[in-house]
Protein backbone atom coordinates (compact mmCIF):
# COMPACT_ATOMS: atom_id res chain seq x y z
CA UNK A 1 0.00 0.00 0.00
CA UNK A 2 1.65 3.45 -1.01
CA UNK A 3 1.73 5.93 1.14
CA UNK A 4 0.55 9.70 -0.13
CA UNK A 5 2.44 12.67 0.58
CA UNK A 6 0.70 14.61 3.75
CA UNK A 7 -1.70 17.62 2.32
CA UNK A 8 0.13 20.27 4.03
CA UNK A 9 -2.55 23.22 3.45
CA UNK A 10 -5.00 21.02 4.89
CA UNK A 11 -2.62 20.57 8.17
CA UNK A 12 -2.32 24.31 8.20
CA UNK A 13 -6.42 25.20 7.82
CA UNK A 14 -6.58 22.98 10.68
CA UNK A 15 -4.29 23.85 12.55
CA UNK A 16 -4.85 27.66 12.13
CA UNK A 17 -8.80 26.20 12.80
CA UNK A 18 -7.52 25.01 16.44
CA UNK A 19 -4.93 28.01 17.41
CA UNK A 20 -8.28 30.46 16.47
CA UNK A 21 -10.76 28.43 18.90
CA UNK A 22 -8.32 27.71 21.69
CA UNK A 23 -7.55 31.22 21.63
CA UNK A 24 -11.26 32.52 21.50
CA UNK A 25 -12.11 30.04 23.80
CA UNK A 26 -9.80 31.00 26.38
CA UNK A 27 -11.08 34.99 25.58
CA UNK A 28 -14.58 33.83 26.48
CA UNK A 29 -13.57 32.14 29.46
CA UNK A 30 -11.68 35.01 30.73
CA UNK A 31 -14.41 37.06 30.29
CA UNK A 32 -16.94 34.82 31.75
CA UNK A 33 -14.97 34.71 34.92
CA UNK A 34 -14.11 37.97 35.14
CA UNK A 35 -18.40 38.95 35.20
CA UNK A 36 -18.65 36.50 37.76
CA UNK A 37 -16.40 38.00 40.07
CA UNK A 38 -18.05 41.22 39.89
CA UNK A 39 -21.53 40.09 39.89
CA UNK A 40 -21.15 37.04 42.20
CA UNK A 41 -19.37 39.34 44.47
Amino acid sequence: MAESPMDYAEHERTYDFFIGLTKYGTIAVVIILVLMAIFLL
